[in-house]
């Protein structure tokens, strides 16, 4: 995404484009610059899924629903009750969230398929709020 013209077919996104991002995965969880983004609930319950796995092995703190902790950043996709969001309330968190990375060009952003799990949204819907996003921001490759 980040200035690249969106894609729907996956077979013309490049080995050399999809081997580099991953050569600097490999170089910033070894000098753990790395960011697993997430989907959460504004309770901050990282119970299941994206959050679980940020919350066990990436710094997310129970109880905080969105922001940056340890190497994990929290987009909420659902309310503090467990429901939902719409994507007009969501749109303001992703909003956040690209402004963050902007100021922070020395880490690198691996972010999830947000709401595309137990939000239970489609791809279609979630990755346009993503547009714009900075360059040190990697995206899955079903969002191009």
């Amino acid at each position: 995404m980040s200035g690249n013209t969106a894609c729907h077919n996956s077979d013309q996104i490049s080995l050399r484009k999809l081997s580099k991002g991953m050569n600097l995965i490999d170089a910033a969880i070894r000098d753990k610059c790395l960011v697993f983004v997430f989907g959460s609930n504004l309770a901050g319950q990282h119970g299941a899924g994206a959050a679980a796995h940020a919350e066990s092995q990436w710094g997310a703190v129970r109880g905080q629903g969105e922001g940056f902790h340890g190497q994990s950043y929290a987009i909420p996709t659902k309310s503090a009750a467990f429901h939902t969001m719409s994507i007009r309330l969501i749109m303001p968190h992703a909003e956040k969230f690209k402004a963050f990375a902007s100021t922070r060009p020395d880490l690198l952003f691996k972010v999830t398929r947000i709401g595309c799990g137990i939000a239970g949204f489609d791809d279609l819907d979630i990755a346009p709020l993503f547009v714009g996003a900075p360059t040190n921001c990697l995206f899955d490759t079903a969002w191009y």
